[in-house]
């Protein structure tokens, strides 16, 4: 979703930008916050057997005739999918449209809603140039990972005023995404006593933990609090906490390989052990070229704190590891995929003329 918004704020004033999303989570939220159109359909994944196949192969019928009447009512001149189940209808209806669908993977490694799209897709933008070999014969271009202007835009002083942090100290940022993720937080709150001891944390819970997360900031003694800022999201601030960070500890979902490497920073990877491999290989990605140390779901509890105060206590590594991210980041990545969208916009709209 991130790749794409980022993509968007690229396109020009006069681009009609229209969202098609999924029912339910905080996709509407986000988009519309934007000032982006938003209209969500039915999807379902169709691997399984039984009643599981069943359903997914109603829901995907069922999100096809929403797709039809929304292609019939906005007349797309170029789709731009990311992935997901819910692409897959709106993919094929574009197409048989024949409106240009371009694919944007923002994993290393494509999942397979990607993959089955990959046979109609106009043009296949990924974040690496390693990824190029899972679509052979295909027109691919490497545009990086798409972060927002606005996102990157905080300095270091601003982050600083902002979540009122102490300078002398070297600040940890953890967080899970939206929902969070359990054995992060739980492994964190383990450790807090220890870690505040010497550091100060910024820490996105996710809406889910932050009951548990709250009651136990509470029980913190009033030097440690000062030190430790929790919330359970944070929507426009991402930017400033990753800003602030001498360190982040996070999941390895694609967004780490544009984020990290576009504010230089040094990372403890725990890949979601349930997410198939997308997420390790995401993090062996940034592991293998210095930026990252990966680290188990199962080993947080041992590790964590170790590990962190590890690469906290040697600046030449930390130095090391920031610029091998550094060296990742690819700064005009939305406006690269903007601008291809465009490109494939303008061909459909001179072949209606």
């Amino acid at each position: 979703m991130y790749p794409a918004l980022a993509a968007a704020s690229e396109l020009p004033p006069s681009a009609a930008v229209r969202w098609i999303g999924s029912v339910g989570g905080m996709e509407r939220e986000l988009v519309t916050r934007e000032g982006i159109e938003f209209e969500a359909i039915q999807a379902g994944q169709v691997v399984g057997v039984g009643l599981r196949g069943v359903v997914g192969l109603v829901k995907l019928g069922w999100g096809a005739a929403q797709a039809a009447r929304i292609v019939r009512e906005w007349k797309p001149d170029a789709l731009l999918v990311t992935g997901g189940y819910t692409a897959i209808p709106v993919a094929i209806v574009c197409w048989l449209a024949r409106a240009p669908v371009m694919i944007y993977l923002p994993d290393i490694e494509p999942g397979s809603a990607v993959r089955t799209l990959a046979r109609i897709a106009t043009v296949i933008a990924v974040t690496a140039e390693e990824s190029r070999r899972h679509f052979p014969n295909k027109n691919v271009i490497v545009t990086g990972y798409p972060v927002r202007a606005r996102m990157a835009a905080p300095t270091r002083v601003e982050a600083v005023a902002h979540f009122g942090l102490a300078e002398s100290r070297q600040t940890i940022f953890v967080f899970g995404g939206s929902r969070g993720a359990r054995s992060i937080n739980l492994a964190l709150l383990d450790a807090l006593d220890d870690l505040l001891n010497d550091y100060q944390i910024i820490h996105v819970s996710g809406e889910l933990d932050w009951p548990t997360v709250s009651e136990r900031a509470k029980r913190l003694p009033d030097d440690k609090r000062v030190h430790y800022h929790a919330y359970p999201y944070l929507h426009d601030d991402m930017g400033l906490a990753f800003a602030a960070a001498d360190l982040v500890v996070s999941r390895a979902g694609a967004s780490t390989l544009g984020e990290i490497p576009m504010f230089g920073l040094s990372a403890i990877l725990v890949p979601y052990p349930y997410a198939w491999r997308y997420q390790k290989v995401n993090a062996d990605y940034l592991a293998g070229r210095g930026a990252a140390v990966r680290l188990n779901d199962e080993e947080l509890k041992m590790k964590l704190s170790a590990t962190i105060r590890e690469l906290l206590r040697d600046p030449h590594r930390l130095a090391a590891m920031r610029a091998a991210s550094r060296a990742l980041a690819a700064p005009d990545a939305a406006k690269r995929l903007a601008d291809e969208l465009l490109r494939l916009a303008s061909r459909r709209e001179g072949q209606r003329r």
